[in-house]
């Protein structure tokens, strides 16, 4: 079954769009870039706002924990929730959910408003991702689908590797309130750009908790939900907290960890690229091979990132490992349930918010505990068992 087949037996009594819609494709695209870049933002602004609001670097995390986990729980629920509202009425009310709450977050007088505006950024994550993920069969031909799709996911990639970086450029040179203001700004953009060129678009059928829990019969979507665990959850422990590992590892100065992050970010376009051609040759030796270089880049910036020039190597390379993350792990679900890739990518966009969270919740009690090289040897460890899980999958042939 082609791509295109697949994501038509998902919108069952929907007839096909008259027309392509790549406008409206690609006003999705930038916004799914907004929401993800909203959510990992304050990565990169972690010393800065614990610094201003007199928290610790730790409990600054919550910043990513709380927004993570809401949209965990989002992105199945708003869906079931909001039944046969027009889909383009629940985009564009997302996109204003994500204009206000950054403004918030820019005006926070303390820390405890800052987090109440982070859950809002939640749930439009959550809802967002989830609805988006569904929607280039309905604004494309047929024969479109794949392109389209891949312009929508291109916008979580992108963001992944180039949201915290962008954003961590903008607040050491204006302020972290003012990065944090350029998100809000930009997700009006976005939701003046739905207005305009998005079609309307009625309800298909919801996804209910007895189709999700149906893919846990499936072994490969199985396997997929636990990889991903495994290597977001030990991503995220380590990388909430990469400024201040270039820091006190590297020696490096906080006025270059925003130009070193856009590295990682270009490191990580580029193995976002490579690893969507090997994917396109074999799935199940693309993504292993992806987990195993995370095992080792992780710890390795422990034992040699000692030096101002090793530690930028090695965040070049976790950057290159990381980057083939989330396209490999969206090919392995796709391939491993290609009857249901919409209820699939919904549990998967769930767990993934579900793993950040915690992987920077945890990250942050082992930083204020221990130290970072911890959260640094507990990404690698994470790596390896996600290794494991995938190499255990080696004779289904739907990953295969």
């Amino acid at each position: 079954m082609t791509t295109a087949e697949q994501s038509s037996s998902q919108v069952k009594g929907l007839e096909a769009p008259q027309a392509n819609h790549w406008l409206a494709v690609s006003a999705v695209a930038l916004g799914t870039f907004l929401l993800v870049s909203a959510e990992q933002l304050p990565i990169g602004l972690l010393t800065s706002v614990g610094s201003a609001l007199s928290v610790s670097e730790g409990t600054a995390g919550l910043m990513v924990t709380v927004p993570s986990l809401v949209a965990a729980f989002a992105a199945p629920l708003v869906p079931m929730l909001v039944r046969g509202m027009d889909r383009r009425i629940l985009l564009l009310g997302l996109m204003a959910l994500m204009t206000l709450s950054n403004v918030a977050s820019a005006v926070a007088p303390n820390f405890g408003v800052l987090v109440a505006s982070r859950v809002v950024v939640g749930v439009a994550i959550g809802g967002f991702w989830a609805v988006a993920s569904g929607l280039a069969v309905r604004l494309v031909a047929a024969e479109n689908v794949p392109k389209a799709t891949a312009i929508i996911f291109g916008g979580v990639g992108a963001a992944n590797v180039f949201g915290v970086p962008l954003g961590t450029l903008v607040g050491d040179f204006a302020g972290w309130r003012v990065a944090f203001a350029a998100v809000s700004a930009l997700a009006l953009v976005a939701l003046v750009a739905l207005l305009v060129v998005l079609p309307s678009l009625v309800a298909s059928q919801p996804i209910r908790p007895r189709l999700l829990a149906e893919q846990f019969r499936n072994p490969g979507v199985r396997i997929g939900i636990i990889a991903t665990i495994f290597i977001v959850f030990g991503h995220f422990s380590a990388y909430t907290f990469v400024s201040p590992a270039l820091q006190k590892l590297s020696g490096i100065d906080e006025g270059y960890v925003g130009p070193l992050l856009f590295g990682f970010g270009v490191a990580g376009m580029i193995g976002n690229f490579v690893a969507g051609s090997a994917l396109s040759r074999k799935v199940h030796r693309s993504v292993l091979a992806i987990a195993l270089s995370l095992t080792v880049a992780m710890p390795l910036f422990v034992l040699l990132g000692r030096t101002t020039i090793t530690g930028i190597i090695l965040l070049i390379v976790w950057g290159l490992a990381y980057g083939g993350v989330s396209v490999g792990l969206q090919t392995w679900m796709i391939k491993a349930a290609p009857q249901a890739v919409e209820a699939a990518s919904s549990l998967w966009v769930a767990v993934f918010n579900l793993s950040i969270g915690l992987g920077a919740l945890v990250g942050g009690v082992i930083v204020d505990a221990l130290s970072v090289q911890g959260v640094l040897w507990l990404g690698g460890a994470c790596a390896l068992v996600a290794a494991l899980a995938i190499w255990s999958a080696r004779s289904n042939e739907s990953v295969r």
